[in-house]
């Protein structure tokens, strides 16, 4: 089944002056997809966020949301994107059925939806509470609750979990996923690597305004040529036996490249008999760690 694209950024360039802040940024982004927007601070990713949510224009390039060029003209299509800064601030003074009652407003959301989003964020005991009073993990609760009010077809997330404990970013990430589901196409940015791992679909990574790198985990990691490692205690008796493979054993443990993994392990197995071992294979942050020394090195 063909998706719909919802994000489609072309060769974006962004300068402040003298300052550059994105060179030749391209991807896309489809409905039912979550995209990992990754990058040290004042890699350019604020940047981009804005322009996609209209904010600001590029300097060079486009960006096209749901098919459309956003400009200033073009608030209807600004209405249906969802969005969580990373310091999430509201009025104090009003309470979380208050907020939301505001941002419903906005959004052209009857009252009906407010109460409904309050139980299932968990929110409806405090719904009367001033905002001040609320702890970090309900005030990141209230900021989710008002980005999906609309029930927007795109919703963008910077550092969602940001200083929460794991079952907050848990309920977070369910309910990410259960909105992906839903046909939703979500982008989050975070430095918490191995919390967004198992729950995107791929990963764009930059650095100094420029695209490292990008693709599904699987993708990055055959393009990375990072080493998986295979450990077990019966390799150090049949090392000799490995054949073909004999350049890839060191100190007890194989350090294959991604695409001889499954030849690596039909080998162990229907020759040598070995059933017990492990498989690391490298991390989001492993990845994201080689593209960013790469890039130092070029700079070093």
């Amino acid at each position: 089944m063909t998706r719909s694209v919802v994000v489609k950024v072309t060769d974006v360039h962004k300068s402040y002056q003298d300052f550059v802040a994105l060179k030749g940024v391209s991807f896309e982004l489809h409905a039912g997809q979550t995209m990992a927007l990754l990058g040290h601070n004042g890699a350019g990713k604020s940047s981009l966020i804005k322009m996609i949510l209209g904010l600001i224009q590029p300097s060079l390039g486009e960006i096209q949301v749901y098919g459309n060029t956003l400009n200033a003209s073009q608030q209807h299509v600004q209405l249906d994107i969802g969005y969580l800064p990373e310091n999430v601030s509201f009025y104090e003074k009003l309470s979380g059925y208050e907020v939301l009652s505001y941002f419903a407003a906005l959004k052209g959301v009857n009252r009906e939806k407010v109460l409904q989003i309050l139980v299932e964020f968990g929110l409806a005991d405090a719904q009367h509470r001033l905002v001040k009073t609320y702890s970090k993990g309900m005030r990141q609760r209230l900021g989710f609750a008002q980005a999906i009010l609309s029930e927007p077809r795109l919703i963008l997330l910077d550092e969602p979990t940001v200083g929460l404990d794991p079952l907050a970013s848990e309920f977070m990430y369910r309910k990410i996923n259960e909105l992906k589901a839903k046909g939703c196409a979500v982008i989050i940015c975070t430095h918490e690597l191995s919390l967004v791992e198992g729950n995107v679909d791929f990963a764009l990574i930059v650095g100094q305004g420029k695209v490292l790198a990008q693709g599904s985990l699987n993708e990055l990691k055959q393009a990375s040529n990072l080493k998986i490692k295979i450990k077990s205690a019966a390799l150090e008796q049949h090392h000799q036996h490995l054949n073909g493979f004999q350049s890839c054993y060191f100190q007890g443990c194989l350090h294959v490249d991604y695409g001889i993994k499954a030849d690596v392990i039909r080998h162990i197995t229907q020759h040598l008999g070995i059933y017990d071992f492990s498989l690391a294979e490298p991390s989001l942050n492993d990845i994201y760690q080689y593209y960013i020394n790469q890039l130092e090195g070029q700079h070093g």
